[in-house]
C-alpha cells in the first residue's frame, strides 16, 4: 500500500499468495486521473517471474479450495460480499477518480452489482485459471470472473487492466478477510504485452477468461492454440443495435437509446450506438433523444478528490451523468471517429467535439443522415456517439442489424410483442432488450455470438467455464 492522496490510500504492488508485494521484472507506470490528467499513482507492473509466483501461489492453494466443502466457499463469498458493501464508499471513490465515471454511479451501479454477483454465486457454491478484465467496468467485470470460479473452487491470477487498476487491486485483502486460502485470487497489474501474453501463454494456467477488443481475443485464441490448448472464455467487442418500430412509445424508445449509449460514457460493448428508427417516426425520435441528451450533466464526479466541485472542469455540477472518456487514448479514438463521420457526410446534430480544456471530457455526439457503409456505423468507437439511421420495414431492420461482424446485444421498441418476438429470433445477439436497454440480472446469461466472443459469463452459465465434465464407471460384480 503505498501511494495515498486525499481520503484514499492506494494499493499500488502485485498481490501475490495472500500479500502485496513489489515487482520483481522493475516495471512501473503511471495511472492518470482522467478527469485532471494528472497522476494517480505509480503502479508495479508483473514481469515472467512475478506470473511465475502468482501461478505457483494459486497452484498450491488449489490444492486446498479443490476440497474446500461448498459450505465453506459460499460463507467466503457471502462474507467478501458483505466486506465489500463494508467499504463501499471508500471503492466508489476508487473507481470514479480511476476510470472517471460519477462515483454515484460507481456506487450504484458497478458495486451493487459487484455485491449482487458474489451473493448470487455464494449460492451455487452449496484448476488455476486466469483472467484478463477490461478497463470500463473493472470491478464489475472481474466478480463476474470470480464469482463462478471461486463457487467452483478454482484459484486465480486476475490481471488488470493499465488504465484502471487501483479499486480491484484494493480489495486483495478482503480476500484474505473473507476466509479464502492465501493465494487464491493473485492481482497483478500490466499491459497486454508482456503481462497479458504471459498469463495467456502460461504452461500452468487452465482455463483464461477474457473480456476486451476482438483484435486481443484473437491473440489469446492463438497463445493457447500454440502453448497447451487452455480452455478460453471471451466476452469482445459489439457494435449493438436497437430497433424502434414505428408503433413504439417514442418517449420509451428515446430512453432506451439513451441509456443503451450514454452508461458509463458511452464506454460499454453492448452500447446501443447504431439505432435504427423507422423513417415515418425518425424526425420526432431524433428531436426526443437530442433533447434527452442535452439534459445530461458533464462534469468530474461530485465530490472529485477533496471534496469540492473543481470549476476548471467543463461543468460545476454537485452530481454528474457523464464524467471523462478513461484516457487520452480513448478520448483521441473517439474525437476521431467523430471528424470521420462528418467527413464521410453524417450529419452532426449534436456535440461533435471536447468539452473544456481540461480532462478527457467528450460532448454526448449524435449524427443523423448515417449509412451502413459509414465508417462510424461499423466500428466500435467505444464513446458517447449515437448513430441514428431510417428504415423501410422491419425485416429491412433486422437484416441490416444482423450486417455488423459484432452479435453481443440488440434492442428492440414496439408495441407488438408477438412482433418483437419474432424479430429477437432472426437478431443475431446473446442479449436482446425489449422496450428497454442495459437491465442486468445475475441469472441471465451474458455473452455473444460471431466476433464478440465465446461463452457466456453470469448465471448458471457461467459455471461450466470452470468446471470439467468425468465420467466414472465402476463395474458391478453380479453375485452368484
Amino acid at each position: 500500500m503505498a501511494a495515498t492522496a486525499t481520503h484514499v490510500s492506494y494499493a499500488t504492488q502485485l498481490f501475490i499468495g495472500g500479500k502485496y508485494v513489489d515487482t520483481k521484472s522493475g516495471i512501473k507506470f503511471d495511472t492518470i486521473d482522467p478527469a485532471t490528467e494528472e497522476v494517480i499513482a505509480t503502479m508495479h507492473g508483473a514481469g515472467k517471474e512475478d506470473i511465475d509466483d502468482a501461478v505457483a501461489a494459486a497452484t498450491s492453494a488449489f490444492e486446498i479450495t479443490k476440497r474446500m466443502a461448498g459450505s465453506e466457499r459460499r460463507n467466503c463469498l457471502l462474507k467478501l460480499a458483505d466486506l465489500i458493501e463494508k467499504h463501499r464508499a471508500q471503492i466508489a471513490e476508487i473507481e470514479s477518480r480511476d476510470n472517471g465515471k460519477p462515483r454515484h454511479i460507481a456506487d450504484t451501479v458497478d458495486i451493487m452489482y459487484v455485491i449482487e454477483c458474489f451473493r448470487y454465486y455464494a449460492g451455487w457454491a452449496d484448476k488455476v485459471g486466469g483472467k484478463i478484465i477490461p478497463w470500463n467496468f473493472p470491478l464489475l467485470m472481474a466478480a463476474w470472473k470470480l464469482g463462478p470460479a471461486l463457487a467452483m473452487g478454482c484459484t486465480t491470477v486476475l490481471k488488470l487492466s493499465e488504465k484502471t487498476p487501483l479499486s480491484m487491486l484494493m480489495l486483495g485483502h478482503l480476500f484474505n478477510e473473507a476466509g479464502f486460502p492465501a493465494g487464491t485470487v493473485n492481482i497483478v497489474n500490466g499491459y497486454g504485452n508482456p503481462t497479458g501474453d504471459l498469463i495467456a501463454r502460461h504452461p500452468g494456467i487452465r482455463k483464461v477468461a477474457f473480456t476486451g477488443s476482438s483484435f486481443v481475443g484473437h491473440k489469446i485464441v492463438t497463445a493457447s492454440a500454440e502453448t497447451n490448448l487452455k480452455k478460453v472464455s471471451l466476452e469482445l467487442g459489439g457494435k449493438s443495435a436497437l430497433i424502434v418500430c414505428k408503433d413504439a412509445d417514442l418517449d420509451e424508445a428515446a430512453t432506451a437509446a439513451h441509456v443503451g449509449l450514454f452508461l458509463n460514457m458511452g464506454q460499454c460493448c453492448v452500447a446501443s450506438s447504431r439505432i435504427f428508427v423507422d423513417e415515418e417516426i425518425a424526425e420526432a425520435f431524433t428531436a426526443k433523444v437530442v433533447a434527452l441528451a442535452k439534459t445530461l450533466r458533464q462534469g468530474a464526479s461530485e465530490g472529485h478528490g477533496d471534496g469540492a466541485i473543481d470549476l476548471s472542469l467543463p461543468t460545476a455540477v454537485p452530481i454528474c451523468d457523464l464524467g471523462p472518456q478513461v484516457d487520452k487514448i480513448q478520448f483521441d479514438k473517439i474525437l476521431g471517429f467523430i471528424e470521420v463521420g462528418k467527413a464521410e457526410g453524417a450529419t452532426c446534430v449534436l456535440g461533435g467535439s471536447r468539452v473544456g480544456t481540461k480532462g478527457y471530457f467528450v460532448a454526448p455526439t449524435i449524427f443523423t443522415g448515417v449509412t451502413d457503409t459509414m465508417t462510424i456505423c461499423k466500428e466500435e468507437i467505444f464513446g458517447p456517439v449515437m448513430q441514428v439511421l431510417t428504415f423501410k420495414d422491419n425485416n429491412e431492420a433486422v437484416r441490416r442489424a444482423n450486417s455488423s461482424v459484432y452479435g453481443l446485444a440488440a434492442g428492440i421498441c414496439t408495441r407488438d410483442v408477438g412482433n418483437a418476438l419474432a424479430m429477437a429470433k432472426e437478431l443475431e445477439a446473446g442479449s436482446i432488450w425489449i422496450n428497454c436497454y442495459n437491465n442486468f440480472d445475475m441469472a441471465c446469461p451474458f455473452g455473444g455470438y460471431k466476433e464478440s466472443g465465446w461463452g457466456r459469463d453470469k448465471g448458471e452459465y457461467a459455471l461450466e467455464n470452470y468446471t470439467e465434465v468425468k465420467c466414472v464407471m465402476i463395474p458391478i460384480a453380479i453375485q452368484k
